[in-house]
C-alpha cells in the first residue's frame, strides 16, 4: 500500500505537458520486405530528387540499398568487407555518397578504403585511398570517439579532406591529406604537428575552396595529458592553417582559468568564429559559452567573448528553487560533449551538446558471486545560440535520459529542431521542468523539439511508436531541406522523412 501511495503521490505531482502537432510535413512510407540481414545502419542519405541510399554492415558485408523517392526499391549491391575491416566515417557531396573503412590485415599496417556510391547511376566503386604503416596496434583515427570531425568537404563539394594521427614512441605525427571528390584522386598530403615532444589531439576540421585545411585541436605541453603541478592545464588551444605550400599555426589565449574541452567551426561570411565550452574547474565540465572569431586569411584572434550559462539552462533541469541554489554556489554542469555546431542563414551559430557519462553497478550472481556491469548514460542536452558576432542570446536545456545514441538536430527556415524518443505522454513536474524519459510500463512516441528565435521550445509529437514504425532519429541524416530515417528492427520496414 505505501508503494501504491507513492506512485499517486508521483502522479499527482505531474500534470501533461502540452503538446502540439508537429510544424513539420511528415511522410511515411509503406511497409516494405527489407531483403537486407543487416540490421546496423552505417549511413543514410537522400539525393537532389528525392532518392534515398543507405549503408549497413554485418559481419563479413557492407549492404547498400538504393530507394526511389517513393521508397520503392531500385537496387542492392554487396560490398565484401574483411575481418579486421572498419567503418570509419561517411561524406556526401551532391549526390555522391562515400563511406570510408580502415583495414587491419596486421598489428603495423593500416589500409583506408573509398567506397563511392553514385546515387544518379545506383553503382558503387571501392577504391584504396592510402597505406599507412603504425605503432602496433595504434589507430589512425585515435583522436576522438567521434570520427565524422576526421572529415571535412569544400563548400563548393568538389574536394575533401581527412585528418589522421601517426604517434609513435620516438616521433608523433599528424597527416593531411586533400582528394578530388569526383575522382577520389590525392591532389596533396601534408605532415603537421610533428615531433618527439609534441601531443596533439585533434578536434575539428575544415577545408575551403582554395585547398586550405584548418584543423582545430590540443597540444600538450611535453608530450603529456598530465596536469601540471599546480592543478593547471597543460595544453594550448591550436589552430592549424596546411596547404600544399603551407604550414602554420596560432595559438588561441584562453585567458586566466579558463579550461575548454572541445571547440568546433561556424563559418561566417567566409571568416569563422570557434565555438565551444568552458569551466573554471574541470575540462568536460560547462560554466558557460565562448566563441573566438578568427580572420582566417591573416590567421589571428580578431575577438573573444565568454559568457556563463543563463539561468534558464538550470532551471530547464532542475526545477526553479534548485536553480537559483546552484546559481548561487556557481555550480558547473558536467560530462558535456559537444554533437552539434549548426548555423543559419543570418549566421547565428547553434551549440548543441549531450551529458555523456559511463556508470558502473555491481551484479550479484548467487553462488558464483557477481561481476561489474558499466552503462552508457547519455543524458540531458544543452542548447546555447551565439549571433554572428559571438554574443550569447539565449540558452534551453532538454531534461532527458538514455542508455543509447538517442537524439538528432537540424535546421530549417532558420529553426532548430532536436528529434528524440520519450514517454508517450509527456509530464510537466511541479517545479516546471518538462521531463523526456520513458516511464515504467509506459510505451514511447516521436517528438521534435522546435526553438523560436528567442529560445521558446515547443514539444511537437509525430506519433506513437508501434510494430514497424520505431525509429532512431540518432541515425537519420538532413539533406536538401529533407530529413530522413528508416525504421528499426525486423524484415518489415517503413521510412519516415520531415520537411
Amino acid at each position: 500500500m505505501r508503494i501504491i501511495f507513492l506512485l499517486l503521490s508521483v502522479l499527482a505531482s505531474q500534470v501533461l505537458c502540452a503538446q502540439e502537432a508537429s510544424k513539420l510535413e511528415i511522410t511515411k512510407s509503406k511497409v516494405f520486405d527489407d531483403k537486407s540481414k543487416a540490421e546496423s545502419i552505417l549511413a543514410i542519405h537522400s539525393a537532389a530528387n528525392g532518392n534515398v541510399v543507405t549503408v549497413r554492415g554485418s559481419k563479413r558485408k557492407y549492404h547498400v540499398h538504393f530507394y526511389d523517392e517513393n521508397f520503392s526499391e531500385l537496387n542492392h549491391q554487396i560490398v565484401d568487407r574483411e575481418r579486421k575491416q572498419k567503418f570509419i566515417g561517411a561524406i556526401k557531396t551532391d549526390d555522391l555518397l562515400r563511406f570510408f573503412t580502415v583495414y587491419s590485415p596486421k598489428k603495423d599496417e593500416r589500409i583506408v578504403y573509398s567506397h563511392t556510391i553514385d546515387m544518379a547511376s545506383k553503382n558503387v566503386t571501392t577504391r584504396t585511398l592510402f597505406e599507412q604503416e603504425v605503432e602496433k596496434k595504434q589507430s589512425l583515427f585515435g583522436s576522438r570517439r567521434n570520427h565524422r570531425t576526421n572529415f571535412s568537404v569544400t563548400p563548393d563539394g568538389a574536394h575533401f579532406a581527412i585528418a589522421t594521427d601517426n604517434n609513435r614512441k620516438n616521433k608523433n605525427s599528424h597527416t593531411i591529406r586533400v582528394f578530388e571528390a569526383a575522382s577520389s584522386k590525392l591532389v596533396y598530403q601534408k605532415s603537421y604537428q610533428e615531433g618527439e615532444e609534441i601531443l596533439y589531439e585533434h578536434n575539428d576540421l575544415f577545408i575551403d575552396d582554395d585547398l586550405n585545411v584548418y584543423s582545430l585541436g590540443k597540444l600538450f605541453e611535453n608530450g603529456s595529458r598530465k596536469k601540471n603541478k599546480d592543478g593547471d592545464a597543460n595544453y594550448e588551444i591550436v589552430l592549424n592553417k596546411i596547404a600544399a605550400d603551407l604550414n602554420e599555426t596560432l595559438k588561441i589565449d584562453l585567458g586566466q582559468d579558463m579550461l575548454i574541452q572541445s571547440l568546433g567551426f561556424s563559418s561566417v561570411d567566409g571568416q569563422f568564429n570557434l565555438v565551444g565550452l568552458y569551466s573554471e574547474n574541470q575540462e568536460r565540465w560547462v560554466k558557460g559559452g565562448c566563441v573566438f572569431s578568427i580572420d582566417k586569411d591573416a590567421l589571428k584572434v580578431i575577438s573573444r567573448k565568454s559568457q556563463v550559462l543563463p539561468k534558464q539552462v538550470y532551471e530547464d533541469l532542475y526545477g526553479e528553487a534548485r536553480a537559483d541554489r546552484k546559481n548561487k554556489k556557481k555550480k558547473e554542469l558536467g560530462n558535456f560533449d559537444i554533437d552539434y555546431i549548426l548555423t543559419d542563414t543570418a549566421g547565428n551559430a547553434y551549440l548543441i551538446a549531450e551529458e555523456f557519462y559511463l556508470s558502473t553497478t555491481y551484479v550479484a550472481n548467487g553462488m558464483n558471486g557477481g561481476f561489474t556491469r558499466t552503462t552508457p548514460n547519455y543524458d540531458d542536452i544543452l542548447i546555447l545560440k551565439f549571433d554572428p558576432t559571438g554574443k550569447l542570446e539565449w540558452g534551453r536545456s532538454i531534461f532527458k535520459r538514455s542508455q543509447s545514441p538517442s537524439y538528432n538536430a537540424f535546421i530549417i527556415d532558420d529553426q532548430l529542431h532536436v528529434l528524440l524518443n520519450s514517454g508517450k505522454n509527456l509530464t510537466e513536474k511541479n517545479d516546471g521542468r518538462t521531463k523526456l524519459s520513458k516511464g515504467w510500463f509506459e510505451t514511447t512516441a516521436l517528438y521534435d523539439i522546435d526553438f523560436e528565435s528567442d529560445g521558446e521550445p515547443s514539444y511537437n509529437k509525430i506519433q506513437d511508436n508501434a510494430g514497424n514504425h520505431f525509429y532512431r532519429p540518432y541515425y537519420g541524416s538532413f539533406d536538401y531541406q529533407r530529413f530522413v530515417m528508416i525504421s528499426d528492427g525486423g524484415t518489415k520496414k517503413t521510412f519516415l522523412t520531415l520537411e
